[in-house]
């Protein structure tokens, strides 16, 4: 599958709201990246909203897996050139069935779970 340049946009507020409600209860902390909202597990990003797309974080072989199987599924490109490599984006289609949402995001959440934690970088003043 190709890569979908995805350009910026403000962040579509109803896949803000649904991201925070899929994500109650999982042991992860939300920041604001670049002024959209991002979920981290030990310091490393897992789950965001980008304009009108929801990303998350998987291992290779889901990565692989997951684009094989679905056409609503492409690499994260934040930015024409950037392709953020262990990332993909979900079209609205892919986020009508809760079921198999969760299930990606379980996936997700295991894998950057299982990334050793990051060093959080101090705040320049």
């Amino acid at each position: 599958m190709g890569e979908r340049k995805v350009p910026w946009k403000e962040p579509n507020p109803e896949l803000v709201d649904l991201l925070s409600m899929e994500l109650q209860g999982l042991d992860c902390e939300f920041r604001k990246m670049f002024g959209s909202p991002a979920y981290f597990v030990n310091n490393n990003m897992f789950m965001g909203v980008h304009g009108e797309h929801i990303f998350m974080r998987l291992s290779q072989k889901d990565r692989e897996t997951i684009l094989e199987e679905r056409d609503d599924v492409s690499p994260f490109v934040p930015r024409e050139g950037r392709t953020m490599k262990e990332y993909v984006v979900f079209e609205e289609s892919f986020l009508r069935d809760v079921e198999i949402f969760r299930e990606w995001r379980d996936r997700s959440f295991a894998f950057v779970l299982s990334i050793p934690e990051k060093e959080r970088k101090s705040k320049k003043r």
